[in-house]
């Protein structure tokens, strides 16, 4: 491609016209498509995979109490003592790195634990869990460039499985 045919940065994930080439019902599905045209030497910089209908999902891990929010406090402040105190000692070099190890930490777990008591007294028993949120999409669809698109619906067709999966 030419310096003249680059796209500028700004449209990487943009396509001129696009068209649905194929809607799936996995990212793997969809790459699977994608690696199969380029094995058949189609021009894959004419496609995008886009996720679609997205959905959020939140997995609950546990339940939070005051003695698992003042657990977490001394893991985290273990471990900002421990950074802490390794980079006085990269830099200043101290005369007794026990006693700076020690000191860094019990400050680091003091703090750690102080804020976490009171991000979780400031909740109020509102959100009593932890857990960790993912955004997915539920369909994958390839689309592709308008000029090109026929073509690549036509390949598609012979990708093993395809026939039977358009009477689905």
């Amino acid at each position: 491609m030419s310096m003249s045919q680059q796209r500028p940065m700004g449209s990487i994930f943009e396509l001129e016209f696009p068209q649905s080439v194929g809607i799936y019902s996995s990212y793997a599905d969809a790459q699977k498509a994608v690696d199969f045209l380029a094995d058949e030497k189609f021009e894959v910089q004419n496609l995008a995979i886009v996720g679609t209908e997205l959905k959020s999902v939140e997995r609950v891990l546990g339940r939070r109490t005051w003695s698992t929010v003042l657990l977490a406090g001394v893991q985290s402040g273990v471990s900002t003592g421990l950074l802490v105190a390794v980079v006085i000692l990269i830099f200043l070099k101290p005369a007794n790195f026990l006693l700076l190890l020690l000191v860094a930490m019990v400050i680091g777990i003091a703090l750690a634990m102080a804020f976490g008591a009171l991000g979780y007294a400031a909740t109020r028993g509102k959100r009593d869990f932890t857990s960790v949120t993912q955004t997915v999409a539920t369909k994958y669809e390839v689309l592709c460039e308008h000029k090109v698109a026929a073509r690549a619906r036509e390949m598609l067709l012979q990708l093993p499985g395809a026939r039977a999966a358009a009477f689905e």
